[in-house]
């Protein structure tokens, strides 16, 4: 039997448990796969307490304390390094492995709805956490450019720079949201949560009419604010969150087993679920 867990602060939503229970099935391994709530003081310690038991092989990270994750690894893959945060832990010989498998995990949804990146123009709405997971991965797509718009102007520029200062060709800007009065772009993310407040980002509405694909991180079970805005704009090609956790999932398990699953079965049971 090998030991999995998501951390998190509330975790109860968390359909991790889940999600792995039916990969570890179809890679037919033992698995026992744990929600764990920890404390907004005690997450160091919650994890150190875990990984100390044996079989104890990796766990995941939710929200709060993916930064906290990122500062008490040993060792950072290129993602954690690049998102500065972690939502994926390894115990390995070297050490608390960190990595981030959420730009991983969007491009693989991205990828099996057939939607191309090369070459295209890109648009990521918000520059908090889930924006900075996702900018390496991109990028990594052959993407002809990335522009970040964020309420907070500083804070976007700010990702700007730091990403320019690793990877001077990257072609990647900022700015408010008034900033894309008259650009266009071919895929349209948004990595905020203000779907979840029931509001929209306050772009120019041509910005959806144009795009060949839009994307909103967040999930629900009718197509969230943002999408239903952006298809009132004439965007048909619309899609939610749900396989981007799944994929960030799917990227997790095959970090630590080294078995690759397929997403299909397990997006479609949750699906059906909600």
């Amino acid at each position: 039997m090998q030991y999995f867990a998501v951390f998190g602060n509330p975790i109860a939503q968390s359909k991790s448990p889940a999600i792995h229970t039916m990969f570890a099935k179809q890679a037919k391994i033992d698995i026992q796969y744990d929600a764990i709530l920890a404390p907004f003081d005690g997450f160091t310690r919650s994890v150190s307490d875990f990984f100390a038991l044996d079989a104890r092989v990796g766990a995941n990270v939710t929200m709060p304390f993916k930064e906290e994750a990122f500062a008490m690894c040993d060792v950072l893959t290129d993602q954690a390094q690049s998102a500065q945060a972690v939502n994926t832990l390894f115990n390995s010989p070297q050490g608390l492995v960190g990595h981030n498998t959420d730009g991983l995990g969007l491009i693989q949804d991205l990828l099996r709805q057939a939607v191309s990146l090369k070459d295209q123009r890109v648009l990521l709405i918000g520059a908090g956490g889930a924006a900075k997971g996702v900018i390496k991965a991109l990028f990594a797509q052959q993407i002809n450019s990335l522009h970040i718009v964020n309420r907070n102007i500083k804070r976007a520029k700010e990702l700007v720079v730091q990403n320019q200062a690793l990877f001077p060709n990257w072609k990647i800007t900022a700015g408010g949201f008034d900033s894309v009065q008259h650009e266009q772009f071919d895929v349209v993310i948004n990595a905020t949560s203000l779907s979840l407040s029931g509001a929209v980002p306050p772009i120019g509405n041509h910005v959806y009419k144009d795009a060949r694909c839009v994307y909103d991180m967040v999930y629900s079970k009718e197509p969230t604010i943002f999408l239903q805005h952006a298809h009132k704009q004439g965007s048909r090609n619309l899609s939610d969150g749900l396989g981007m956790l799944v994929g960030q999932a799917a990227e997790s398990f095959t970090f630590w087993t080294g078995q690759h699953v397929d997403t299909n079965p397990v997006l479609d049971v949750l699906r059906k679920a909600m």
